[in-house]
């Protein structure tokens, strides 16, 4: 099984990546977000692989950290989502923002990613809600408070987050000022106090 390739870029595509390795050109399909980051043809690069072995095919996915490629493994043993939604998860929404995201019960941003749904986001965060914090941004505290408080509001914390984002600001930082805003204001806070506060948080 390969688990790592190191080459130089022969030819960036749509959705994939042609590396060269030695000689040998890996066809290595990758999240958007990866393939952008990605130097030009001839340029020294490195993915971290995931290798599908199915009847009719072999395909190799690559990503640009062993963290990206764990969500993407996560991502798809929750049902609904397979190799091609994930890939788009992953391409719009870093790792860690997912982490946040599921973290904080925060299906709005979820949702943003291609081919998941209302039903599809809620699966995924009940499915791997105990299994974020480990990749989150966020102290395990905080998660924990803002967890409860999205189980009891589950719209609050996604449109205040979502809010935030439209300000301008990076989804890290927006998931944790309204994680510390939950912590502060209360479980029954709503998105407009947390928005607010979450603003206060972000100005210190």
């Amino acid at each position: 099984m390969i688990g790592k390739l190191k080459g130089r870029v022969d030819e960036i595509g749509e959705d994939h990546v042609l590396l060269d390795v030695g000689g040998v050109c890996y066809l290595v399909y990758c999240p958007a977000r990866t393939l952008r980051d990605l130097p030009g043809p001839g340029e020294a690069a490195v993915l971290f692989i995931e290798t599908m072995v199915r009847e009719d095919m072999i395909r190799l996915y690559g990503f640009a950290s062993v963290a990206e490629k764990a969500w993407f493994q996560l991502l798809m043993t929750v049902q609904g989502v397979g190799a091609k939604v994930a890939l788009g998860a992953l391409g719009l929404l870093s790792a860690a923002e997912i982490a946040n995201a599921i973290a904080l019960g925060d299906t709005a941003t979820i949702t943003r990613a291609p081919g998941i749904g209302k039903r599809v986001a809620e699966r995924i965060v009940g499915e791997l809600k105990n299994k974020a914090p480990a990749y989150a941004s966020i102290d395990a505290d905080t998660v924990a408070v803002a967890q409860t408080a999205s189980a009891a509001v589950p719209t609050a914390v996604g449109d205040a987050v979502s809010a935030l984002v439209n300000l301008g600001y990076a989804q890290p930082q927006a998931s944790a000022a309204v994680a510390a805003a939950v912590k502060s204001a209360g479980e029954d806070a709503g998105a407009e106090k947390l928005i607010r506060l979450g603003l206060k948080e972000l100005a210190t």
